[in-house]
């Protein structure tokens, strides 16, 4: 039940959006308390979402929303992991557009909070730092280390020529010959969540400076939980909090490190997200509105994280590393204001109301909700193993020694970020495996073709088979994930990092077969010779191919794989696209499927499967997300 809170003034912002105001000087002011927008007073209502996580072709019905629910500001992270790939390779292009982006949002009458990072934690990999940074074994992260500040500054070189131009006020940009004309831009936060890392005193000062530097004039803000707050302040910037709970006097507490500003929620949680071999996290819909409401009612701008989540398509989810390692699915859900595929949920009619009632004026119509498609049973009927393809696609790398992944000399030298990576060597007789707990993140171990086990955080060591003569050991390693929040960021590389033991005695004499599983790859594997029939009863690790028939337009859609017998872990492309990965460990049981990655007629469906393989994966029209949890 929503709490009556009377709300002592309405605030008509209807004159206040980005196209209205072109040409304006002032941009996002704070005042005696209260932040000013070109000089009247504003309150921020907020909603994250990431364009990296939203297929291109449903950025605007997602702004849409945003404004039917009545707020006026996107909030975005910019990822440097997928912008920068390969060091001193950028995309700006396609779905990481992001010029596109901050344009629609503007046309769409809603203001910007950019939030660049470089470090942007969100539950993506390496909090959104390249992995090609860890190549560098005396690399430290967020710190003013020279190998990260060199790269950072590379990258905001060619980030701001973005960035800038699209700032709120009317600014010269040293970037170009002539004045520009104001964009939706009305702030720019420093770095993220530094109060709980804190490594480095300086370090808050080099970004704010490497972002002034550059031409960045909007207000500046940084963004803590109530425990790192005091730890990630910066001169300069707006202190913003995050939290999901509202504990007594925690606004209040805004004042002990900065008198008279305006108080913000950076980050209010409005779900959670899950982990592998956990539950789905849902959060009470009346408890989070009623919570926004005290927050508005206290005077105080927020933010919705996440308004809408999305999805961490391809190798991209992040990971936890507290008691134990824990990657988190690819779903990014979030029991969010909008489901994963863009849907209402029952937070979005109540917040609606809620913002509606403060606001005073009519918001507009929410959008038609797009219908998803059962397409039904996808036949998988074709198969090759992983050893079939090898000698054809994949040239290994030759080594003594193991190499971790991002140190393989691979991609212009920038090495392997994600995906998979095999090892191979050759051994005399069996005995005794020991990891020595340099497995990252998980390993399954092969005699020949023979699967012996799996190496992981937990278990470490393993019983070979005897045989005779020499025999092939191969151990393919999984990057689940790289830990995107705490303080072993720069412990994050994967594959194996040290070596492994037979009988005592290091593993030396290593093929080393990078499996990153990109688009080129995938290609290739169309037209490879070596497939074949399915047979009743097969064991991975292997791809599977099969086609799914779109008689119409195409809709949205859910891949079912989990009910399907056999399925048990690996990976689904659809025409070439990453959707992510399944496990049936779960929660998540359904891979969301966009519409504008099919198309009418015949779609390729390949799956990478590690262990047991199926025959069949159902298409769905409703996701299944695992047995839920409420968060405490």
């Amino acid at each position: 039940m929503l709490i009556c809170l009377s709300f002592s003034s309405r605030f008509n912002w209807s004159e206040l959006i980005p196209l209205r105001l072109w040409g304006r000087t002032l941009g996002l002011q704070t005042e005696n308390s209260q932040f000013l927008l070109e000089g009247m007073p504003f309150r921020i209502f907020g909603g994250s979402m990431h364009y990296f996580r939203v297929p291109k072709e449903y950025w605007e019905d997602r702004m849409l929303k945003m404004k039917a629910c009545g707020l006026n500001t996107l909030t975005t992270y910019v990822p440097w992991n997928l912008h920068e790939r390969e060091r001193g390779k950028f995309d700006f292009s396609r779905n990481l557009d992001l010029k596109a982006f901050l344009s629609l949002a503007a046309k769409n009458g809603l203001w910007v909070i950019l939030r660049p990072g470089p470090y942007i934690c969100s539950e993506w990999d390496l909090g959104g730092l390249p992995s090609w940074l860890l190549q560098d074994p005396e690399m430290q992260l967020r710190t003013t280390y020279k190998g990260f500040t060199e790269a950072v500054d590379a990258y905001f070189d060619r980030l701001m020529r973005i960035v800038v131009p699209l700032q709120a006020s009317t600014i010269h940009c040293p970037l170009c010959p002539h004045y520009k004309k104001g964009g939706p831009i009305i702030a720019v936060q420093v770095e993220n969540e530094y109060g709980s890392y804190a490594k480095d005193p300086n370090y808050m000062t080099y970004v704010k400076m490497a972002l002034l530097s550059r031409g960045i004039v909007e207000m500046l803000m940084t963004s803590d939980n109530k425990n790192g707050l005091s730890f990630g302040l910066v001169e300069g910037a707006l202190a913003t909090v995050n939290f999901q709970k509202l504990e007594p006097g925690l606004l209040k507490y805004l004042d002990t490190v900065q008198r008279d500003q305006p108080k913000m929620v950076m980050e209010y949680w409005t779900g959670w997200f899950d982990n592998w071999g956990g539950p789905h996290y849902v959060f009470d819909a009346d408890e989070m509105v009623n919570t926004v409401a005290s927050v508005l009612k206290m005077g105080a701008s927020i933010n919705l994280y996440m308004f809408h989540g999305g999805t961490n398509f391809g190798f991209m989810n992040g990971a936890l590393e507290a008691d134990e390692y824990k990657s988190d699915v690819t779903s990014y859900d979030y029991d969010a204001v909008l489901t994963e595929a863009g849907d209402y949920t029952s937070k979005f009619f109540k917040l609606r109301q809620l913002f509606s009632m403060i606001i005073g004026q009519p918001l507009p119509l929410p959008p038609m909700i797009e219908s998803k498609a059962s397409y039904g049973a996808i036949l998988l009927h074709q198969y090759i193993s992983l050893w079939d393809v090898l000698p054809p696609l994949l040239q290994p790398v030759k080594s003594e020694l193991p190499i971790n992944m991002e140190n393989l000399h691979l991609n212009d030298s920038s090495g392997q970020s994600y995906g998979y990576v095999l090892y191979e060597t050759v051994i005399f007789g069996g005995g005794h495996l020991h990891s020595r707990d340099h497995v990252r993140d998980r390993a399954q171990v092969f005699v020949n073709t023979m699967y012996v086990g799996e190496l992981d955080y937990t278990t470490v060591e393993l019983s070979l088979p005897e045989g005779q003569g020499f025999r092939q050991l191969r151990l393919l390693v999984e990057n689940r994930g790289r830990v995107n929040y705490g303080l072993a960021l720069n412990e994050q590389r994967k594959g194996l990092i040290g070596d492994v033991f037979l009988n005592k005695t290091p593993l030396r004499n290593f093929k080393i077969y990078s499996l990153e599983m990109k688009p080129g790859f995938m290609k290739s594997l169309r037209d490879v010779a070596g497939w074949s029939t399915v047979p009743d009863y097969f064991v991975g690790p292997a791809f599977f191919r099969g086609r799914l028939w779109v008689e119409h337009q195409p809709q949205d859609t859910f891949l079912k794989l989990q009910a399907s017998p056999g399925w048990e872990k690996g990976v689904v492309f659809v025409n070439g696209q990453n959707l992510g990965r399944y496990w049936k460990v779960g929660p998540q049981e359904t891979l969301y499927l966009p519409a504008p990655w099919l198309r009418k007629g015949s779609n390729e469906i390949v799956v990478f499967e590690e262990r047991t393989a199926g025959r069949i994966i159902q298409s769905v029209d409703i996701p299944y997300l695992g047995r839920t949890q409420y968060v405490d």
